[in-house]
This record gives C-alpha cells, sequence and structure tokens, in this order.
C-alpha cells in the first residue's frame, strides 16, 4: 500500500500556444484585410477675411467662369487661346507694365483656365498678378 500523499499540481496556462494562436489570427487579419484607396482628392477652395474690394485704377479684373468662360473686365473674351487672351490683356492695361493682374475664377473652374490667364499674361508682358478671394461673409476681397 501506498500511504504517501500526492503531489496536488497546480494547472498552468500554457502561455505559448496562446501567442502561436493570436500571432496566426493577427496574420490572417492582416493579409484579408483590404485597404479603401481615394481616387479623387476632394478640394475646398479657402476663403480669406481681408479688406473690402477697392477701386484701383492700375488693376485689370480677369474673371474665369465655372464652365472656363473668360471675361477681361466684363468684357468675355472670344477665343480661349493664350494668344486670343493675351490681345484682350494688353488692349485692356491701361497703365502698362505695372498694371496689377488680379484672377477672380469660380471655385469649380479648371485649373488650367487659370494657368492659361497667367500664361497670357506673360505673354502681354504683366508680372504682377493676384487671385481675388470670398471672404468669410460672402462679398469679394483681395
Amino acid at each position: 500500500m501506498n500511504f504517501r500523499r500526492r503531489r496536488i499540481e497546480e494547472p498552468e496556462i500554457n502561455l505559448i500556444a496562446f501567442i502561436d494562436v493570436l500571432l496566426v489570427i493577427l496574420i490572417f487579419l492582416m493579409l484579408s484585410t483590404t485597404y479603401s484607396r481615394f481616387t479623387q482628392l476632394q478640394v475646398r477652395v479657402p476663403t480669406a477675411d481681408v479688406e473690402p474690394m477697392r477701386q484701383r485704377p492700375n488693376e485689370l479684373v480677369v474673371a474665369v467662369g465655372a464652365e472656363g468662360a473668360i471675361s477681361v473686365d466684363n468684357k468675355p473674351v472670344l477665343g480661349r487661346g493664350v494668344q486670343s487672351l493675351a490681345a484682350a490683356i494688353s488692349q485692356a492695361a491701361t497703365a502698362g507694365k505695372d498694371t496689377v493682374l488680379v484672377i477672380s475664377a469660380d471655385a469649380q473652374a479648371k485649373h488650367q483656365s487659370v494657368v492659361t490667364v497667367m500664361e497670357a499674361a506673360r505673354s502681354a508682358g504683366l508680372h504682377q498678378i493676384t487671385f481675388a478671394t470670398q471672404s468669410a461673409q460672402g462679398g469679394t476681397a483681395r
């Protein structure tokens, strides 16, 4: 007869198997997850809080519409090319080389239309260009 007391073994948690299972789950989730890619960048045109628009005699305002229509001092330009726009700008620039060109573009206007206006201004010899912004109250400011 065996009269010795049996040793009671304390239960132990096998952490190695637990870590292995967690790593397998982590690898599975990493491989099966799809990441969404944004194909379009949402851009909002900034607004500025500056002084209200004042009439200045040596300023020439060129407006670019949402559909790409361009007007120089509220007179529409027939051609959309750089040469026709440069001719209209140099004809309307009364102060010559000291004329400040103010580009007032619609928020929905294509960037190429604004670049065309800038290229036409360079061709016309105007180097002082500024952009009109919309103030937070809704008026136009520069």
